[in-house]
């Protein structure tokens, strides 16, 4: 429950399911992560099964076992690789309980990976009669699933949700940051916020700063996330010989997203491959601020036409659209930002994710006849 994409999700969910209809338990592989105190503030019973590395697996397997039996849930929400697993093989053990599987990306180029990731798409391919039902949160992973081998009508597409009363515009946190960043108010702050892994190709987003500060416009970039410490120092080493360290800010991890986003002019997503919905697009895009996205996923579905959609690992296409939107007037940067914000209440809203799941789990429980 560390914080990304998928544990957002599943915790925004978790909380958000009317607990007069719903009784929800959140089963954790590792007893760690920020997001396992927001589960237990709200009140989210939590079962930490307690796995202690990458080959703990039987000792982990029966206490997963022995927890569903406890639990006797009527569905089981699994919502990534490994779990998909866990759960399918134990699926036999647990007494009249529907399997969902979680697909979160599209995509996928695992030969950045190490070989565990082929594995695990190989042992889902292996056990794929054993869910009722596949959420893909991305139309571009449905596809992509289906190209991979599993069935179109397994599978249900609902996007992600954005918690747009906690992604909102602070105007005042926003000039806070830029000025703890040493950002002139008259510079335009062009933002990415992910973490250091080679989907997120970070040296796109280098080189094409380094393209666009040719331009002659003030422009300021910062780099917010954190990833293993080799990545980090690679990508250092790029933007240091790239000549960014005078308009270049690395933040790590941040928590204080909205305040984040609500600093920036323009935000970005330079991803490679493997996004399904990009939950930080959908964020900044709450708070007020204009994307230009490579067109991964459902990017581009997501921005709709109030940004800039250009191929992945493209430089050149970044730093114009960059520089074309840096360029507009402030008035119509501002209206885009509102119309922005609107796009996400209206159609990606965590009130609408919400919605579509409890329309899945009662047509899955009715299905199977049963129902605590």
């Amino acid at each position: 429950m560390e914080v990304g994409g998928a544990e957002v999700q599943l915790s925004l969910l978790a909380r958000n399911l009317d607990p007069d209809r719903f009784d929800v338990v959140v089963v954790t592989l590792y007893g760690r992560g920020a997001l396992l105190e927001e589960l237990k503030t709200s009140g989210i019973p939590v079962r930490v099964i307690g796995k202690q590395g990458r080959w703990d697996l039987v000792g982990p397997f029966r206490r997963l076992v022995k927890d569903l039996k406890d639990i006797d849930p009527d569905i089981v929400h699994a919502f990534l690789g490994p779990p998909n697993i866990m759960a399918a093989v134990a699926k036999p053990w647990v007494r009249d309980c529907r399997l969902v599987w979680g697909f979160r990306a599209s995509n996928m180029n695992l030969a950045q990976y190490d070989w565990s990731h082929r594995v695990t798409e190989a042992l889902q391919r292996l056990l794929i009669r054993r869910p009722d039902c596949i959420v893909v949160n991305s139309y571009a992973g449905r596809d992509f699933a289906a190209s991979r081998g599993f069935s179109p009508s397994l599978q249900t597409v609902i996007p992600n949700g954005i918690d747009t009363g906690t992604f909102t515009r602070d105007p005042n946190a926003g000039r806070s940051i830029r000025e703890s960043w040493g950002i002139p108010d008259e510079a335009h702050l062009i933002g990415i916020v992910a973490r250091l892994d080679p989907m997120k190709d970070h040296k796109t987003f280098l080189q094409a700063a380094a393209m666009a500060v040719q331009s002659g416009q003030d422009l300021r970039f910062v780099c917010v996330g954190d990833g293993p410490p080799d990545y980090r120092a690679e990508m250092h080493s790029v933007a240091a010989d790239l000549g960014l360290d005078q308009v270049l800010n690395w933040t790590g991890e941040r928590r204080d997203l909205p305040a984040v986003y609500s600093a920036l002019d323009l935000a970005t997503l330079t991803s490679a491959f493997g996004e399904g919905f990009p939950n930080a697009v959908g964020e900044a895009m709450a708070c007020e601020v204009p994307c230009v996205v490579t067109d991964v996923g459902d990017a581009a579905i997501v921005v709709g036409d109030l940004g800039d959609v250009v191929p992945p690992s493209r430089p050149e296409a970044l730093a114009t659209a960059w520089t074309t939107m840096a360029s507009e007037p402030s008035e119509l940067r501002e209206a885009r930002g509102l119309d922005c914000r609107n796009r996400i209440v209206e159609r990606f809203s965590a009130a609408a994710m919400v919605r579509a799941h409890v329309g899945l789990y009662e047509t899955l429980v009715s299905d199977s006849g049963e129902g605590h």
